[in-house]
This record gives structure tokens, sequence and C-alpha cells, in this order.
């Protein structure tokens, strides 16, 4: 945070999108697991309070390339289904180390990160978190 100001990690990816830390849960991980590895894959970031809000957002997508083939191969459907979930935390920590998944970051307000993320779910994941946020502060204080 920036002196008391509330700040959001956008990453930028290579395709141009800005959006948040994300990945994909292993074996034997729990989601707050695969949060925490995926943050310091992605960020270098390692100290995280991660706060019980779960924002999940789902949808359908088409399997394209190797993925397409994969499933093809396998009789499997191109269509996929898939759930994402996301948790907001807080950090201390202001040096990003990004990894070769991006291209950039940015530290942003609310404001300017609803302006920057590219894609409406992350749009929707950014204002509820920011809803939840404000109201868990004016509960807390």
């Amino acid at each position: 945070m920036k002196e008391g100001m509330r700040e959001y990690l956008l990453l930028h990816y290579p395709s141009g999108h800005f959006d948040f830390v994300k990945g994909h849960i292993e074996a034997n991980e729990t989601e707050e697991m695969t949060l925490r590895r995926e943050t310091e894959e992605e960020s270098g970031i390692k100290d995280l309070q991660v706060f019980p809000k779960r924002v999940s957002i789902c949808y359908f997508y088409v399997a394209k390339g190797a993925e397409r083939e994969k499933r093809r191969k396998q009789g499997r459907g191109i269509w996929i289904f898939k759930v994402v979930h996301f948790y907001p935390a807080r950090t201390e920590t202001r040096d990003i180390r990004i990894s070769y998944e991006h291209t950039g970051f940015l530290w942003l307000s609310y404001e300017e990160a609803l302006a920057k993320v590219t894609f409406a779910n992350a749009k929707r994941i950014l204002s509820e978190t920011e809803e939840y946020l404000k109201k868990s502060h004016s509960e807390n204080s």
C-alpha cells in the first residue's frame, strides 16, 4: 500500500492484456496453497495475508492448438467449462520480480486498475473485491 492507499497488482500478459496472478491447482494443493505458489512464481511475492473472500467466475471456451488436438485424440469435446477462483491478499512487498509469463506489471488504485483490466470478468472481480475490502475495513475501524 502506498501511504494508506489500497493498490492492486496487475500483470501484463504477452497477448497485451492486464490481469491478476493466476494459475492451475496442482495435485494435493489447497486453493490457498495454489494462490501462494502462483503469486510467488509470477511476482516473487512471498508475504501474503490472504482474505477469506473468494470471487469465482465460470465460463466456456473452445480448445485451440495442441490442447484441441489432444482432446480430439482422446475422443473428448473441444468445448471446455472452466471455474476460476480469486482471493484478495495483502502484501508489504513492492519489489516485483515478474516471471517469463509476463512482460510487465503495475500497482494501481482501484479506479486506475478498473480502467486498465481488459476483460469484463476481471472488472467484476475487482469491483466485488473493492466492495468487500471497503466493507471489511469500515467494520474493523
